[in-house]
């Protein structure tokens, strides 16, 4: 109860300092109300989209390795621990992480889950967090864990944080806009002839920006998740590059035998949790590619 009640204002306190961040720098920027009395201001429209949609996506980013510890539960674990099944964790880690000339060390982290899991977040390559469940340490072995964190600390390397962030703050930002101005014409078009001097409904144009806002929202998620796809190929190669193709392919394999064991719970955080094989529409949805292929892939590297 009382973790759920800590993620809850976790959650509230997040978003509260996204719309007064927000809201201080449209006011800095001077950005004036987009809706006139002769329609849409579309520069004014334009750069409220680009701040409202861009900036969310930022401060989460920036957020980000405080909100994967407080939500998830991560512990960060010093170097020095006593403990020698996470101190071989923290060398492996460095290791890999001088392997891909990062300018600082990441910290590294575990959270109690039964799922086999890790994942890679953090606002700068220098400000990088790495962690790892509970279920991971336990049932892969010494070369699965390392091809799993080669994975992980390329992620690092490759700046996916930073390029996921930007491409969904750029897609945000299409969504709002091109729903307002939609919303708006569809308004404009269904006021009757004693509302011509009033203009449109300003009700039927909050509700329509509300629908288009959700269907633009599904076609922007196609093109996020294509990029994270191709970002997640690009990470195996790294990671095969950091550790070797085997102990990459070993750390796939694994993962795919304990997929009933992940925790969907959190799936923004993650970075090699796969669940199933959706097909159709479902599949262009999907934020990786299937272990399946992912494995054959790897296989066939030069």
């Amino acid at each position: 109860m009382f973790s759920m009640v800590k993620r809850f204002f976790l959650f509230a306190v997040v978003n509260i300092l996204i719309i007064v961040t927000i809201s201080l720098v449209l006011n800095l920027l001077g950005v004036r109300p987009y809706m006139t009395a002769y329609g849409i201001d579309y520069d004014q429209l334009a750069v409220f989209c680009l701040v409202w949609g861009g900036g969310g996506a930022l401060i989460s980013l920036a957020l980000s390795r405080i909100m994967a510890k407080m939500m998830m539960g991560v512990r960060v674990v010093d170097p020095n621990t006593p403990d020698p099944v996470l101190r071989d964790l923290v060398m492996a880690v460095h290791k890999l992480a001088r392997g891909a000339n990062l300018p600082a060390m990441p910290q590294v982290g575990v959270y109690d889950s039964p799922e086999i899991n890790a994942f890679a977040t953090g606002p700068t390559k220098s400000r990088a967090l790495v962690a790892v469940s509970s279920g991971l340490l336990q049932r892969m072995g010494k070369a699965e864990v390392e091809g799993v964190l080669a994975h992980e600390v390329a992620h690092i390397a490759n700046g996916d944080m930073v390029t996921m962030t930007l491409v969904q703050g750029i897609v945000n930002a299409f969504v709002m806009f091109f729903a307002r101005v939609v919303a708006f014409a569809l308004a404009n078009a269904m006021r009757s002839n004693d509302n011509e001097r009033s203009g449109p409904s300003p009700m039927i144009q909050f509700v329509a920006t509300m629908v288009f806002e959700i269907l633009f929202s599904l076609l922007g998620m196609v093109v996020v998740s294509y990029f994270s796809r191709a970002r997640e190929f690009r990470a195996d190669q790294g990671g095969a590059g950091l550790a070797g193709r085997d102990k990459m392919i070993g750390a796939l394999e694994a993962l795919r035998r304990g997929t009933q064991s992940i925790d969907n719970s959190h799936p923004a955080l993650a970075t090699l949790k796969i669940s199933g094989r959706p097909a159709g529409f479902m599949a262009l949805l999907a934020s990786h590619p299937p272990l399946e292929v992912r494995i054959d892939r790897l296989r066939r590297m030069v």
